[in-house]
C-alpha cells in the first residue's frame, strides 16, 4: 500500500527537477498527506510550496532541509525537520554553502572539458532554473549533450564522489550540521545511513552529537534492509523516519514520492522532539 507520509523531497530549489508547485501537484496525485521538502542547503522552495498546497488543505507540510557533511574519508548527509527557517544566522550560512556549491560545479565542467567531455555552463543553468547548481544538474547537461543515457551514469564515471571530474566545496562537518539544525528548533536525522562507509560507528557518534531519527523507510531500501534499519533506530533510541528522496532526474526507477515513508507516529515523534528543543532553547534565552 502506497504511503501517506515522504519526508525527503526534492525541488528546483537544489536538485531536483520540479518547482515547488509542480512537487505538490504529484505528492497530491500520488495521495501523500504528510510531506516535508528537504532541499539541499537551502529552503528557497517552502513559501512556493505552501502557496499551492492551498489547493489540497488536508496536506501538511513539514519545512526540511538535507545538509551535506564532512568526516574524513566519507559524506553524511543530514535532514532538518521543524525548523525555524525564517532564522536569519541560519539563512546566511545557507546562502555561503550554496555558493560554495556553484563553485564547486564551475570547476566540474572545466575538468570535464579537460577530460574530453565538455558541457556548456549556459546548459547547466538552464538546467538548475532559480536554484542551486549542482551536480545532477551537470549531469543533465551530459546526457543533452550525448554522453550518456540516464543522469546516474555520469555519476557513476565522472561525478560521483570517486568520479573523475569530481571536487569537493566547502562543507560542515557533522557535529556542526545537527548543531545547527537544533539551534533553529529543527530535529536532526541521518539521510540514507547506508550510504555511510562504516554505518554502525556512524550512527553511535552522531547520537552522542545531538541525532534524533535516521532514515529507516527509505524507498530505495528493500523489507531487509528496512527491517535492519529499523532494529538500529530502536538499538540507538533513534526515530525511526524515511521518504523518497524524488528529485524527478528521469533515471530508471526512480521511486516516486510515496513509494514508501514512515508510520503516522513519527511525524508525531518528530513533533515531539521539536518541541522539546524550542522548550529548552526558550529556557537558556
Amino acid at each position: 500500500m502506497p504511503a501517506t507520509i515522504d519526508l525527503h523531497l526534492h525541488t528546483l530549489a537544489s536538485d531536483g527537477r520540479l518547482s515547488p508547485t509542480e512537487l505538490i501537484q504529484l505528492v497530491a496525485k500520488q495521495g501523500l498527506e504528510t510531506i516535508s521538502i528537504t532541499d539541499h542547503d537551502s529552503t528557497e522552495g517552502l513559501a512556493e510550496a505552501y502557496e499551492a498546497a492551498k489547493e489540497f488543505p488536508y496536506m501538511r507540510i513539514i519545512p526540511g532541509i538535507e545538509m551535506s557533511a564532512d568526516i574524513p574519508g566519507d559524506e553524511v548527509h543530514v535532514l532538518g525537520y521543524f525548523l525555524d527557517y525564517h532564522d536569519v544566522e541560519f539563512q546566511g550560512m545557507l546562502t555561503e554553502l550554496r555558493r560554495g556549491r556553484v563553485g564547486r560545479a564551475q570547476v566540474m565542467v572545466e575538468k570535464l572539458i579537460a577530460l574530453g567531455k565538455p558541457v556548456e555552463w549556459e546548459r547547466v543553468l538552464h538546467f538548475a532554473g532559480d536554484g542551486t547548481v549542482g551536480r545532477p544538474h551537470i549531469a543533465l547537461a551530459m546526457v543533452e549533450a550525448g554522453y550518456f543515457k540516464e543522469p546516474k551514469e555520469a555519476f557513476e564515471e565522472y561525478l560521483g564522489n570517486d568520479g573523475l571530474a569530481y571536487y569537493d566545496r566547502p562543507k560542515l562537518n557533522p557535529t556542526e550540521s545537527v548543531a545547527m539544525i537544533r539551534k533553529v528548533g529543527g530535529v536532526p536525522v541521518l539521510a540514507h545511513p547506508t550510504f555511510m562507509n562504516d554505518m554502525e560507528a556512524g550512527i553511535a557518534s552522531l547520537k552522542k552529537e545531538g541525532l534524533v531519527g535516521m532514515e529507516v523507510y527509505y524507498a530505495q531500501y528493500d523489507d531487509d534492509t528496512v527491517r535492519h534499519l529499523a532494529r538500529l533506530a530502536r538499538e540507538y533510541d533513534l526515530i525511526p523516519c524515511g521518504g523518497s528522496d524524488y528529485h524527478g532526474l528521469g533515471n530508471t526507477g526512480e521511486p516516486l514520492p510515496g513509494t514508501l515513508g514512515p508510520p503516522e507516529e513519527t511525524v508525531k515523534l518528530l513533533e515531539d522532539a521539536a518541541a522539546v528543543t524550542k522548550s529548552a532553547q526558550d529556557k537558556s534565552n
